[in-house]
């Protein structure tokens, strides 16, 4: 009769176990988590009498020229945003002036202590 180490069978199913649980239980390491995919998000902006209105944000390092936004026949400005889980500061930028959103969640300082609109995504 040959005896059989079943430690290192043992020891591969558990590894395999505890990396399956990790991946797939909340606050686990699963790539596909909330906390790791974008979510779109829609910014409008009222400033039927700009030039350029665009979005600066904690999440674009505060560059105005990366999310340029377009004027909508209304006379509002539209952009969509993928966001990450987790709360946002940004400003709009209304031909190069800062200005709060009206429609957003709350207001809060940037690192710079200035007043930035919020959005939370989810």
């Amino acid at each position: 009769m040959v005896a059989r180490d079943n430690s290192v069978s043992e020891k591969s199913k558990s590894s395999r176990q505890m990396s399956f649980l990790n991946s797939h239980s909340p606050g686990g390491t699963n790539r596909f988590s909330a906390r790791k995919m974008a979510k779109p998000v829609n910014f409008y902006c009222d400033a039927p009498d700009a030039k350029m209105v665009s979005v600066i944000g904690d999440f674009n390092k505060w560059n105005r020229y990366v999310h340029e936004m377009t004027r909508q026949s209304d006379g509002t400005w539209f952009v969509q945003i993928p966001l990450h889980h987790g709360h946002h500061l940004y400003q709009f930028m209304v031909d190069g002036k800062p200005q709060l959103d009206t429609r957003a969640t709350g207001t809060a300082p940037n690192e710079k202590d200035q007043p930035s609109s919020v959005v939370a995504v989810s």
